[in-house]
């Protein structure tokens, strides 16, 4: 009886060690964006950027990111190319079927470092009816704790996509032969964490 209670006693605290090594980020809306670029007609790129997303990190400590877990959820419906017809036929079933799908998400990813503060991030990233494993190369920018002593970190992610592999598969094309809309999608995230 004293074995098994000496056993339990063991697993709790580990339990309890486990729990209180994890720090908790919330993003920082007011300094975070996901920002896109594709091609266009073969001579030129169109950009912009979702205005709504939520996310967060479950890291190991609060210097330590190796293997941080990250999960983010951006609302589509938030697009925003600065041309409100473009905005529209973003939304539309060529492209993103907001009113099917209207969310883009990526779970399940989890932070590697490579060196000094550079990382690669792998996860699941949801697009439509399509969930695929995409990897992110990751810049960690740094740290400063805010008056109220909480402390905040900055990443920078980047990574290029084929819409194609997710069913936005709009294919337009000019008399030429080229496609109206490029193929490949460059996406860079900038995040701003705080420390919960």
């Amino acid at each position: 009886m004293m074995k098994k209670n000496i056993f339990l006693s063991l697993i709790l605290i580990a339990f309890f060690q486990f729990s209180f090594a994890q720090v908790k980020w919330d993003l920082d809306k007011m300094h975070s964006n996901v920002q896109f670029s594709v091609e266009h007609t073969g001579i030129s790129f169109v950009d912009g950027y979702f205005k709504s997303v939520e996310g967060e990190i479950i890291s190991k400590d609060e210097k330590d990111f190796e293997e941080a877990e990250f999960n983010f959820t951006i609302d589509v419906n938030s697009i925003d190319t600065r041309i409100q017809a473009r905005n529209d036929h973003l939304l539309s079933a060529d492209f993103f079927d907001a009113e099917k799908y209207g969310s883009i998400t990526l779970k399940n990813a989890k932070l590697y470092k490579k060196y000094d503060n550079k990382y690669y991030l792998k996860g699941d990233l949801t697009v439509k009816d399509v969930t695929k494993p995409v990897v992110f190369d990751v810049v960690k920018n740094g740290e400063i704790t805010d008056e109220d002593g909480k402390l905040h970190v900055g990443f920078t992610a980047k990574t290029k996509i084929n819409r194609m592999d997710y069913n936005i598969n709009y294919n337009d094309k000019l008399p030429s032969g080229i496609d109206a809309v490029g193929k490949e999608v460059k996406i860079m995230v900038n995040i701003e964490m705080i420390q919960q």
